[in-house]
């Protein structure tokens, strides 16, 4: 299966600086020390605490928002 382009497209690609920073600091958080570029180092336990935090934050501001 050829795949030529990213499976994580953002909607609005001006915002993938925004998104990194999200990342990088929902990483610091939980403890996980991510670099820029490449983390294909990571266990998936801690790629999954990320975006598991990323989750909850997104979450937390949509209520407060409500």
């Amino acid at each position: 299966m050829s795949n030529k382009s990213s499976k994580n497209k953002l909607v609005v690609p001006e915002a993938r600086e925004a998104m990194d920073k999200f990342k990088m600091e929902a990483a610091n958080e939980v403890g996980v020390n991510l670099k820029q570029g490449y983390n294909g180092d990571l266990t998936s336990r801690e790629a999954g605490s990320v975006g598991g935090q990323m989750v909850k934050r997104m979450i937390e501001s949509y209520e407060k928002n409500q």
